[in-house]
């Protein structure tokens, strides 16, 4: 198996890290090779807080991910999020002034630079300009203008920021993990390549991600992404309720949650009694499930609501025919599609990955949604630079390089 061959996807959560190997078949579809995960150590809010432990529990997962796969990893595509992520739409405008007024793939790229040219708070860079329409002259909503003929060329973009530190940080940890970074990518952005299809995003969706410290949401319509934010509170504030509710350990408490848990009190049985271990030993209490179901229930709408708001702040919130998609770990809770089918009032789904062969049994499920969409994104990349003879590196990753070149 040539290394060439090989596209690895890094997601580095709250709860926890996961890697995905996979090797490139001659079809072109990713093989699911090798998987290694490990708790989360050093990371809250998906922002590093502890250096030396987020690097110890990347180096776990990679060797388990080798281990399985029988490979060397030399490079990864890792995700970023975390509730400093922010997003902006903005607009760029450009002449074309060669003979014939065709419009060429530089024109693009100038356009692009133009729109992306916006003032920013020195702590703060630019992840991602992701193209959503183009205009050429008086005619808008175009998808890839190369080849049109114009004198004015316009282009809308969405354009994703995060705090200079954090994703200093994160570069920093896998770098000193052993692994290069090919691209640090939004996670909400690298999942909806593994679970969203064409006609979901032209008719518009919302995708939520259900993590540990964070719920992370992009939507979609008319074929491009039109918002990304990130919230703050995830599985990690449902299990803190449940360890205080019930006056048990976070260790217990997130079992239990994983055991019985429900996010919507109706669907539970009120004579259903399950055994909650109490703090220090001692014997174990009997309390009725519904009981956990009362806790867990306005967290989740809590959350829930958060993300409603978010959505009425954009344009879109009336637009998305094709409701709802969640996936990440707090998507497996029984009752969540249906709480959320009940907040949103429109149909909701839970997103399983897709796109790929191989371990298919063991990755097919939303927890691993983000890792195997990164591996997606960089074959996404790969072709890019194929049909273009090569890539220039992204200017804001370039200067993240060089930062670091001088430490490692």
């Amino acid at each position: 198996m040539g290394k060439e061959n090989l596209l690895v996807g890094l997601d580095i959560g709250t709860t926890k890290i996961a890697v995905i190997i996979s090797e490139l078949q001659e079809s072109g579809e990713p093989k699911i090779v090798g998987i290694g995960t490990s708790r989360s150590e050093g990371l809250k809010r998906g922002v590093v807080i502890n250096l030396e432990r987020t690097v110890e529990s990347i180096a776990k997962a990679v060797e388990d991910a080798e281990l399985m796969a029988g490979v060397k990893v030399n490079s990864v595509f890792a995700g970023i999020a975390g509730d400093h992520i922010r997003s902006i739409n903005s607009r760029g405008v450009i002449a074309v002034s060669r003979s014939g007024n065709e419009i060429h793939p530089s024109d693009v790229q100038r356009v692009i630079n133009a729109a992306r040219t916006v003032a920013l708070p020195v702590d703060r860079e630019i992840i991602h300009v992701l193209p959503q329409e183009y205009t050429v002259d008086d005619q808008s909503g175009i998808k890839d203008p190369v080849g049109m003929a114009g004198v004015r060329l316009e282009a809308e973009v969405h354009i994703v920021t995060g705090a200079v530190t954090s994703a200093q940080n994160i570069y920093r940890s896998v770098k000193k993990s052993g692994l290069e970074v090919c691209d640090l990518v939004l996670q909400s952005l690298a999942s909806s390549y593994a679970l969203l299809s064409p006609e979901e995003q032209e008719l518009g969706v919302t995708l939520i991600d259900l993590g540990g410290g964070t719920t992370d949401i992009a939507i979609f319509h008319d074929g491009s992404i039109r918002h990304t934010a990130v919230i703050g509170a995830g599985g990690k504030n449902v299990t803190n309720d449940i360890a205080i509710g019930l006056r048990t350990s976070v260790e217990q408490a997130e079992e239990i949650k994983r055991s019985y848990g429900c996010a919507l009190s109706g669907l539970v049985n009120s004579d259903e009694m399950i055994q909650v271990p109490v703090v220090r030993g001692g014997e174990p209490k009997e309390i009725s499930r519904s009981v956990l179901a009362a806790i867990i229930e306005p967290r989740a709408e809590e959350i829930f609501s958060l993300v409603l708001q978010e959505m009425k702040k954009t344009n879109y919130s009336d637009l998305l025919a094709a409701g709802v998609v969640l996936t990440g770990g707090g998507s497996l809770l029984e009752g969540t599609v249906e709480l959320a089918e009940q907040i949103f009032d429109m149909p909701v789904r839970k997103g399983i990955p897709q796109g790929f062969s191989g371990l298919v049994d063991v990755v097919s499920t939303p927890i691993h949604s983000t890792g195997v969409g990164l591996i997606l994104y960089g074959l996404e990349q790969l072709r890019d630079e194929k049909s273009t003879g090569g890539s220039e590196e992204k200017g804001w990753f370039r200067k993240m390089k060089n930062l670091f070149s001088q430490y490692f």
